[in-house]
């Protein structure tokens, strides 16, 4: 391709707090019956004032310093003028010239590289309500207009559509970490608009960029990324001009779809809000927020690796949900065995959670259950492959695993007596792999070990049927018994 694609972010989050930005009204709001959630500041009603929710400030404060950013001493709330339906003052309380936080950045891995992605600002505004288009007719909920968000705009220095999913991730893990919001696309929680122009190869001069709006996913942002790059490559090799618009993601047919003509700052004519006094913020409030932040996932990663010796990609997955890392330590904390106790959790634990739908805090099987069941392999008591089973009924019991083995009749044979009899059945059932055996093919030693543990429906300690087995077509062949 003969052109670089420059790529910059707008992610509006919407913070966890209990109420809204300027209002006593509730912020839980998804699900709830509409214009249920309102009052006369959330609705714009003449004579309302706002008040400033604190607790949305310290979460964009901690995100802020999170995401490197300086965090201002002194900032200005901005009304962001325009008229639609779904904003019931005809402006929208925003930040405009003077922002909480600017100036940070955030570290990407994409192919094994690292790049470092600037962040602009995050500045703190209230949401809008959700207009709905039924029968001919629109309607407008109000519920979610006055939810705080967090918008934060990135420099254009993401390069592919790759990057930009990765920086998203990326971005909310440590959203999730901090626990200022949950992230959820599909819930409104984290909303992404990229932005996205094309420039010559080996050209500084950026192109006309595009705006692409209705991104409810990650994989969303990189296939509409990657269909706007075509298309305004195409334009471009035509002789023509990219314009300047705001794009919709179609997903069902994958491509986008021109909304409108995209507006400038001064569209918005922006101007103090008169109603809302300057928000100052001391170095001492910063550094109390900064102490409260817990140790982020890069940090994390780091630690599992340097302490518990994992490989980074073990590591990386451990560390990307904060729940996990600290189911994952509780386990160590128990059982020493980092690698062991890693293994299972991203191996059994993640299909089963994946399977059955549930987060890590739902989960049954605590960490002290999952131990116990280490433990038993780790004493012979069960096979792997019966720990397996054992690990199922447990996911979906919450029972101990010496109990589950107990009620189930899970244990290990390790019964020398006992397996000597289903090792001699099954060299008389199975006379064509011992004979291959006996001339020299010694690798069919596996094919008869798997038929014993089929006898033993998975329960015979491997270590011992391999020496029974062995031991008994050693003696065959010594006693050269080979039909001819």
């Amino acid at each position: 391709m003969k052109y670089k694609a420059v790529i910059g972010m707008e992610v509006h989050v919407q913070l966890q707090t209990q109420s809204k930005m300027f209002c006593s009204c509730g912020a839980d709001i998804f699900g709830e019956p509409s214009n249920s959630h309102v009052c006369p500041v959330c609705m714009g009603m003449p004579g309302s004032l706002p008040v400033i929710n604190r607790q949305a400030v310290e979460f964009a404060i901690m995100t802020g310093l999170a995401l490197n950013c300086q965090v201002a001493g002194y900032s200005v709330f901005a009304r962001k003028n325009y008229n639609y339906p779904d904003l019931p003052k005809g402006y929208q309380i925003s930040q405009y010239e003077l922002p909480l936080c600017q100036d940070g950045w955030i570290e990407v891995k994409v192919d094994g590289q690292s790049r470092r992605i600037g962040i602009t600002r995050a500045h703190l505004e209230e949401d809008t309500g959700k207009l709905f288009h039924v029968g001919g007719v629109s309607l407008v909920d109000y519920n979610r207009s006055g939810i705080p968000l967090l918008e934060i705009v990135t420099e254009p220095d993401l390069r592919t559509p790759e990057e930009a999913r990765q920086y998203l991730i990326k971005l909310r893990t440590i959203l999730r970490y901090l626990g200022v919001s949950t992230g959820d696309m599909e819930k409104g929680a984290m909303r992404c608009e990229p932005n996205v122009s094309l420039c010559p190869l080996g050209s500084d001069e950026f192109g006309t960029k595009v705006e692409v709006k209705n991104l409810n996913s990650f994989r969303a942002v990189k296939l509409a990324l990657e269909y706007e790059i075509q298309r305004q490559a195409k334009v471009m090799d035509a002789g023509g001009a990219v314009e300047h618009v705001t794009v919709g993601w179609d997903d069902r047919r994958g491509i986008t779809v021109v909304q409108r003509s995209k507006e400038y700052a001064a569209d918005y004519r922006y101007f103090p809000e008169p109603d809302l006094p300057p928000l100052e913020v001391s170095r001492q409030w910063v550094e109390e927020l900064r102490s409260q932040l817990p140790e982020l996932p890069d940090v994390k990663r780091e630690r599992f690796m340097r302490d518990h010796g994992l490989s980074a990609y073990d590591a990386g997955l451990l560390a990307a949900d904060r729940a996990i890392a600290r189911y994952f330590e509780a386990c160590v904390a128990l059982y020493p065995e980092a690698k062991t106790v890693a293994n299972w959790i991203t191996g059994d634990l993640f299909r089963w959670m994946k399977e059955s739908g549930k987060e890590i805090d739902a989960v049954r099987i605590t960490p002290q259950n999952l131990i116990g069941l280490l433990r038993l392999v780790e004493k012979g008591t069960v096979s792997i492959s019966s720990a397996r089973e054992v690990f199922g009924i447990m996911f979906d019991t919450g029972q101990a695993a010496d109990k589950v083995v107990q009620e189930r009749g899970l244990a290990q044979i390790a019964d020398e007596f006992a397996l000597a009899r289903v090792v001699t059945q099954v060299l008389v059932d199975n006379p064509g792999p011992v004979k291959q055996y006996l001339e020299g093919k010694e690798t069919v030693v596996t094919f008869l070990m798997g038929q014993v543990m089929r006898a033993t429906r998975g329960k015979a300690d491997p270590q011992v049927v391999r020496r029974l087995l062995q031991g008994r077509l050693d003696a065959m062949r010594q006693a050269g018994m080979i039909d001819e």
